[in-house]
C-alpha cells in the first residue's frame, strides 16, 4: 500500500523521525521527553514492520523510551 508513491512502512519511519526531531524544539524537558517517547514508540513499530525486522532500531528506541519513562515517573524531592 502506498501514499504519494511512498510505502506505509516508510511513512511510519518519516513520522517517527519528524516526531523525534520536533521533540528537541521543546523548551520544557518534560514535554521533550513526552514527545520523544512517542517518537521512540513509532520507531519501535517501524523496526517491527521493516522486512526483515530491525533489531538495532527496536533495541535502541526501547532503551531511550525506558530512560524517558524513568525520568518522567521519578519523584522529585
Amino acid at each position: 500500500m502506498e501514499l504519494l508513491g511512498v510505502s506505509y512502512v516508510e511513512w511510519i519511519g518519516y513520522l517517527a523521525m519528524a516526531t523525534v526531531l520536533i521533540s528537541f524544539l521543546m523548551k520544557s524537558v518534560v514535554k521533550l521527553r513526552i514527545v520523544n517517547s512517542f517518537g521512540c514508540l513509532l520507531f519501535v513499530v517501524y523496526g517491527f514492520v521493516l522486512t526483515p525486522i530491525s533489531k538495532p532500531i527496536i533495541i535502541t528506541n526501547l532503551a531511550i523510551l525506558g530512560i524517558n519513562l524513568y525520568y518522567l515517573t521519578r519523584k522529585k524531592y
